[in-house]
């Protein structure tokens, strides 16, 4: 056997760069790059490998690690799951840096590799610089916290463990139905150890991402459900969009008569303006969709988790409804009681377009999907036109970002009212320009995502990230990293004084505002960040604006610009579109509060509208 001595690290990097992918035909790296912060646990031997294979695999510095890691995941979106980032930090806490952003990744059914610096396996020098002590357990490390945020998890103690445990991560992060994050800790003295490698181990190999076929019985059973359906109803998940079955989707739906809503991670897989889309469904959703959620008999749930934003907590559904749930992992298929149909989305909803025929839904029900989604385009318009008011709403700003936002240019949110405002308001002109991150809801992806979308589209349109004042304030570095790097981005900050949304949440389960607007909040004066001062700072081109006439004529200034560029407006932070669908959380049992006994008593009827999940 022919065999190529090398430092761990240095296998490692090899390895990854001769992992390839093939997409829309063409052969490209699995590993599209890597974002890296180096320190002692990682700069003498990860960074010389690194440094000598920047033309394959580039590194590209973050201002943080936890960002850099959003940025993968918001890499990993923009290239529908096909092609991966890699995360590398040095111990301690430059590791735990990345939960956060493992958590999102795992949340969101999301490939990225993080790569982390660990405790030297030989324990020769313990306790070392950032090493946490565990006294019942030295094999503990902080890296251990990763296990409840990865699908995979490996510590790297002798270097031929690499061999057997990077196959395992890659075909974990390209399988469909257990895609998620993985992680490898790197112990330190390992890293040097240098190791008779098979030189087999690093031959080129080109990866597919495999689509599983459903079993025929299941398709069968799914086929006799929805031709018994009256008003059946398509419930259209991230799953389509990283299935690449936007258009079997789309078309399925159109042909058998059957209206088609969309989940958060969904949306954007048809258009707007598509003859069967009906909105985005659930909390944050549509009433439109929510309306004939309540009244369909069979639900296809086609690649989605159903999580309770979608559901509202389970109460959006008939207690009578079916489900035919077709998702590629398991775990998701069975929820609800549904037939579960196992399978990738294009295959399967292929064969049952096969299966079905010239079935098609009633023309009636087909009729009032389209006549409730033209109802709820004409509250977005009633809500989305200008008037006089001296402070905008989120949902006119997102109007006017909307409308000038060409039909290649990507737009990428999170956390906070903006959620609400864009799964409602944001009409997608193209297939996969939405990117909302709403499976972990985390704050601080806006930005950092926007830095991965605007890295994956390699200057085809613009990445515009919409992010309130809050999460701004929360991780904003990689404006920095973004003019450093040539990525330009299209910055709207929303600035409504603090955590407005979450406000609205507790004024409405009876509690009076407190420390969620900064006026509320325990300060010695409330005052506004200047943000286009702060980003101007980092290097980028910036513009306050009074009104929605002045966010217009900044955003056709910002598409001449040649880096990233932040435009900040203050925003109302009291006015929002409103919703029809309950959400479930919890509303104290006691309290002197008249307001919360009342909240306490209305929740109660919530509970009991849900479904039953078993």
């Amino acid at each position: 056997m022919s065999t190529v001595r090398l430092t761990m690290a240095q296998a490692l990097v090899r390895y990854l760069c001769n992992q390839f992918t093939i997409i829309d035909g063409k052969k490209e790296p699995l590993f599209a790059g890597l974002f890296g912060i180096f320190g002692h646990g990682n700069v003498t031997c990860l960074s010389e490998a690194l440094e000598a294979v920047q033309d394959k695999l580039p590194t590209w510095r973050g201002q943080n690690e936890q960002s850099m890691a959003l940025a993968a995941v918001g890499y990993a979106k923009a290239m529908r799951r096909r092609q991966i980032m890699v995360a590398l930090s040095s111990i301690g806490p430059g590791a735990l840096n990345m939960v956060t952003a493992a958590g999102c990744a795992h949340s969101n059914r999301l490939p990225i590799l993080i790569l982390a610096g660990d405790v030297f396996a030989n324990r020769r020098p313990d306790p070392v610089l950032q090493q946490v002590e565990h006294f019942h357990n030295p094999t503990t490390s902080v890296n251990d916290a990763f296990k409840a945020v990865t699908r995979y998890w490996d510590r790297i103690t002798h270097p031929e463990q690499i061999i057997s445990s990077l196959p395992q991560a890659v075909a974990c992060m390209l399988d469909p139905g257990d895609c998620g994050p993985a992680f490898l800790g790197l112990c330190q003295d390992t890293q040097e150890l240098a190791f008779d490698y098979p030189e087999a181990f690093f031959a080129p190999t080109v990866h597919t991402i495999p689509r599983p076929r459903p079993d025929r019985n299941r398709v069968a059973q799914a086929v006799e459900l929805i031709r018994s359906a009256k008003r059946p109803l398509i419930i259209s998940g991230g799953g389509v969009r990283y299935s690449d079955a936007n258009r079997e989707v789309a078309d399925f739906a159109l042909k058998h008569g059957i209206p088609l809503a969309e989940t958060i991670a969904g949306k954007g897989a048809v258009t707007h303006d598509h003859p069967a889309h009906v909105g985005p469904i659930g909390v944050v959703g549509s009433t439109s969709a929510n309306e004939m959620a309540g009244a369909a008999d069979v639900i296809i749930a086609i690649g989605t988790r159903l999580q309770d934003f979608t559901t509202g907590s389970w109460t959006v559904f008939s207690h009578d409804a079916k489900f035919v749930s077709i998702n590629a992992a398991r775990y998701d298929a069975v929820k609800h009681r549904a037939l579960s149909v196992v399978g990738d989305a294009r295959e399967t909803v292929t064969e049952l377009e096969a299966a079905l025929g010239d079935w098609k839904a009633d023309a009636a029900w087909t009729a009032r999907g389209r006549t409730a989604f033209k109802s709820w385009n004409e509250l977005l318009d009633q809500h989305q036109k200008a008037t006089n008011a001296a402070v905008p709403t989120y949902a006119q700003v997102v109007g006017v970002v909307n409308q000038w936002a060409a039909p290649n240019d990507t737009m990428v949110t999170a956390a906070g009212g903006l959620p609400g405002e864009t799964a409602k308001g944001w009409r997608v002109k193209s297939p996969n320009t939405y990117d909302l991150e709403f499976g972990f809801s985390a704050m601080g992806y806006e930005i950092a995502g926007g830095w991965g979308h605007a890295m994956a589209k390699k200057g085809d349109g613009e990445t515009i990230v919409m992010v309130g004042d809050g999460s701004y304030l929360m991780m904003n570095s990689d404006i920095y990293s973004t003019v450093l790097t040539g990525h330009k981005m299209i910055v709207v900050v929303c600035d409504n004084g603090g955590y407005a949304v979450i406000n609205r949440l507790q004024n409405f389960k009876g509690t009076p505002s407190f420390n969620n607007l900064i006026k509320d909040s325990r300060v010695k004066q409330a005052f506004a960040v200047d943000f286009a001062k702060h980003a101007e700072s980092m290097g980028a081109s910036t513009r306050h604006c009074e009104s929605l006439a002045d966010l217009d004529a900044a955003l056709q200034w910002a598409r001449t610009t040649d880096r990233t560029t932040v435009i900040s407006i203050v925003t109302d932070a009291f006015a929002w579109v409103p919703g029809d669908a309950d959400w479930d959380v919890g509303v104290p049992e006691v309290s002197d509060r008249p307001e919360v006994q009342e909240a306490r008593a209305h929740h109660d009827t919530i509970r009991k509208k849900q479904r039953i999940g078993v």
